[in-house]
């Protein structure tokens, strides 16, 4: 800022090329953790407020190096697949099934795991048969087959993990999954 590098664009009053009045002025304040999942929510709902689709008001991020997302077998009972969610380059779902959540570059969901309503950071691994529920997992976690995040409060909390008081479970930065 003092070598007059800094920005801010006051999205309140100011025009934001293709906006609608729908959309015009979003703003979240994301300092607590259920409005950093709000936030996150917002983003996959049928028709986000934030328009991530708004050509005309590209967001300029690097994507990095990954490959295409990609989803694998198709087995009965074991296909991968992700509905009502956003899903980023590098992911993997494998056999599992992914629903209203956010899923970040690299994260690999294995056979028979389930993710529900949840946000999962950069480089998370899903194991088989494990169950995701409304969760924030951040970067580098790997979740055990079979283990169940977000499912029971008093587990989870004897784990360690940090549940809000709406029953967001939060898993820290590469923190120890244990089964």
């Amino acid at each position: 800022m003092h070598r007059g590098e800094a920005y801010v664009y006051d999205v309140k009053d100011n025009p934001i090329p293709g906006s609608t009045d729908r959309d015009h002025g979003y703003w979240r304040d994301v300092g607590t953790i259920d409005s950093y999942y709000d936030a996150q929510m917002d983003l996959i709902s049928i028709h986000p407020v934030f328009n991530l689709y708004n050509y005309q008001w590209p967001i300029y991020t690097d994507h990095g190096n990954y490959p295409p997302a990609k989803f694998v077998h198709g087995t009965q009972g074991r296909l991968g697949d992700a509905v009502n969610s956003a899903v980023s380059n590098g992911v993997v779902v494998s056999g599992g099934h992914v629903s209203h959540s956010v899923l970040s570059p690299g994260v690999h969901i294995h056979s028979y795991a389930t993710v529900t309503d949840s946000v999962l950071l950069d480089f998370v691994q899903v194991g088989g048969n494990a169950t995701i529920q409304r969760a924030i997992i951040d970067k580098n976690v790997v979740v055990p087959d079979g283990v169940s995040i977000g499912v029971n409060r008093e587990e989870d909390l004897a784990r360690g993990f940090t549940v809000t008081e709406s029953g967001i479970t939060v898993v820290g930065k590469s923190q120890e999954v244990r089964p």
